[in-house]
């Protein structure tokens, strides 16, 4: 392969390949991408692996203090009331910080994401002139207190309370239970001046539901101000960066206007009032509008698989192990069939994630940009972040043990990034959601979009179930779900001329998962609730359905997505590798479920045999293009840190 210097970044070149994929991945925001890669100060980017916690903690607030005077730091955050607080470079300035250090891109998240988030989304003018400044300045850190010791996903039953004193007019900020603690709050234990506290509004001895209002933690010189509690979560797993802490609250009082009351308020009477009389749709309005963190939490586990597969596969093309005919200097672990089924799958497994992250990133800055949009177009991004973030963190944290063991003791080493990296990204597969919660939340969304669909568990733990089986596909198409149902329609009309690489074969195994498993799970929530009983626990047993059918739509919407971004690539080389790894990513999800395709009669045990022998074919035919593949994940090699690519 010839090399180019098409590569903005000063001193990096990249295989013509290389390029041309990086290109087609990057898709519709190649060149917003490009000018990040090329300003980014990425020297000194990454945390001393050495450092203690109090000395993480000084690096990362003072490296994100760097960044943010360069420009990446409060992208997507305006400073002022009616400013422009652009969801799309919000999104891609995170996944930027994520392809380095993952302590800084996460207390960027908690400072200009989740708190100057929810100051801008549930806020109104005066609260944007008052405090947004110094947010986006630095001046004013900030904390986002949302879950709780007894309340983490079930964040309506949060016991905080925010009760409304009309005698003096101000806010009484409350924790009435050890459980009512503020807990895991990045920014708390040691820099946070102010939070965001999320809690349940009293009013006139009525509760109106979770609301935010924000509160001082600390004053000028740092100390703790009287009725706040602070407590230091100290060491974990990973992030040392990031100084999580908890907050407890004795009766702490601030003025009214310190409630963000975009969605419902306390006039000067003293009365309630919001413009969305339902308590439910009110809830679920002011939790879509902190969507973007999903979106950005998701993405950079997707940076952090790309960074240590950059890591594992850059090592494999170097190392040699054994020698063998023809090769007395040994053989190149990528050359070896089991290195390449390490690898070379989960890399395919990036490139579908990244064509699905672009989509989930448009579909984003439509809902929350200057454009008009539908409810039923901010359900849709709700399901489609709840579901992508899940699907890329848990990713995630596969690839990057993968990485790990491809590298053998030499990806134990910490000067190899590849353990501290494996802590730091752990923690993505439960914050800003755990996966599993969003993934029934996911499945909800599909049973719930039929037409006589299915209600979730009331609060006395009853089912009520759907009165028929589904009958239709539920989200609205996008042109690239439209595009996969055609494939799959042709292969459905000559299933037997098809063979393993024919993507409408592809397309017709995705869409029968998940249609028949989602029909399967509809039927059996009816059967449930006709049958009486204890409905909960009839609920319950369905939870490996629920899952099942969550993953099974995302895998879906991730192959629609990447169908489309090849359809999309002009460059005929580079579309042929893409076509090959988006084959490879779908035999790979086909094999994994084989038991399910066998079982449901969707494939024939002859063809289920060779799956393994196809799955070794391909992983042989991109064995050449695996650097160009790497370059193509978008992350320099520069920036990786790792020792053992050093020359």
């Amino acid at each position: 392969m010839t090399l180019t210097d098409q590569s903005p970044i000063a001193h990096e070149r990249l295989t013509t390949m290389g390029a041309a994929l990086r290109v087609a991945l990057d898709g519709p925001y190649a060149a917003q991408r490009a000018v990040a890669r090329a300003t980014f100060p990425a020297e000194g980017a990454l945390r001393p692996v050495d450092l203690d916690v109090e000395a993480s903690r000084d690096w990362t607030l003072a490296r994100l203090q760097e960044l943010q005077a360069a420009g990446f730091g409060s992208a997507g955050v305006p400073d002022r009331a009616g400013g422009h607080g652009d969801p799309l470079e919000a999104a891609l300035t995170f996944e930027t910080l994520a392809a380095c250090d993952l302590s800084v891109t996460i207390k960027s998240g908690v400072q200009f994401g989740l708190f100057g988030g929810a100051i801008m989304n549930l806020g109104t003018d005066w609260h944007h002139d008052a405090f947004l400044p110094g947010v986006t300045t630095m001046e004013l850190l900030g904390c986002f207190a949302m879950t709780e010791l007894g309340h983490g996903s079930d964040v309506a039953s949060l016991e905080t309370t925010i009760t409304y004193l009309p005698e003096t007019d101000e806010l009484e900020v409350h924790s009435p239970t050890p459980g009512a603690t503020k807990a895991y709050i990045g920014n708390a234990a040691r820099d946070g001046r102010m939070a965001a506290v999320f809690g349940q509004l009293v009013v006139d001895g009525e509760r109106h539901g979770v609301h935010t209002v924000l509160v001082p933690l600390r004053d000028e010189r740092g100390a703790t101000l009287p009725g706040v509690t602070v407590g230091d979560h100290g060491h974990k797993g990973g992030l040392l960066g990031i100084d999580n802490g908890t907050l407890r609250f004795d009766r702490v009082r601030v003025p009214r206007r310190m409630l963000l009351d975009k969605y419902g308020g306390i006039t000067d009477e003293g009365a309630y009032t919001s413009p969305i009389a339902d308590p439910g749709r009110r809830f679920f309005t002011m939790l879509g509008t902190l969507v973007r963190g999903r979106v950005c939490v998701g993405g950079g586990g997707a940076m952090a698989a790309r960074r240590a597969l950059s890591i594992a596969t850059r090592h494999a093309l170097r190392r040699r192990q054994f020698a063998a005919p023809g090769r007395p200097d040994g053989v190149l672990l990528l050359d070896y069939v089991v290195h390449q089924r390490r690898l070379l799958p989960l890399l395919a497994r990036s490139y579908a994630f990244g064509a699905a992250q672009n989509q989930l990133i448009e579909a984003m800055a439509h809902v929350q940009g200057e454009d008009p949009s539908t409810e039923r177009e901010q359900r849709e991004l709700e399901t489609f972040a709840a579901g992508l973030k899940s699907m890329q963190t848990w990713f995630a944290n596969t690839a990057v043990q993968a990485a790990r063991e491809a590298c053998g003791g030499a990806g134990y080493l910490s000067e190899n990034e590849l353990t501290a990296l494996r802590g730091d990204v752990d923690i993505f597969a439960t914050f800003e959601g755990d996966n599993t919660v969003l993934m029934q939340l996911v499945a909800k969304a599909l049973l719930t979009d039929y037409k006589q669909a299915w209600s979730a568990l009331d609060r006395t733990g009853v089912v009520q179930a759907t009165t028929r089986a589904v009958g239709g596909m539920v989200m609205e198409r996008t042109s690239a779900g439209l595009m996969l149902e055609r494939l799959a329609a042709t292969a459905r009309r000559r299933p037997d001329e098809t063979t393993l690489v024919d993507r409408g074969w592809h397309a017709l195994m995705f869409e029968e998962r998940e249609r028949h498993s989602l029909e399967s799970l509809a039927r059996r929530m009816r059967s449930a609730a006709k049958s009486g009983g204890d409905g909960f626990e009839a609920f319950n047993r369905l939870g490996p359905h629920v899952q099942f059918v969550a993953r099974a739509h995302m895998e879906r919407v991730t192959l629609a997505a990447f169908v489309a971004l090849i359809d999309a690539c002009e460059d005929p080389e580079a579309r042929a590798v893409l076509e090959t790894t988006c084959s490879l990513y779908a035999l790979s999800s086909i094999a994994e479920d084989r038991a399910w395709f066998l079982e449901h009669s969707r494939m024939t045990t002859a063809r289920s045999k060779v799956i393994g022998d196809q799955i070794d074919a391909l992983c042989r035919e991109l064995r050449p293009h695996a650097l160009a593949l790497v370059e193509g994940l978008g992350i320099p090699e520069a920036w990786l840190g790792a020792a053992i690519l050093r020359d």
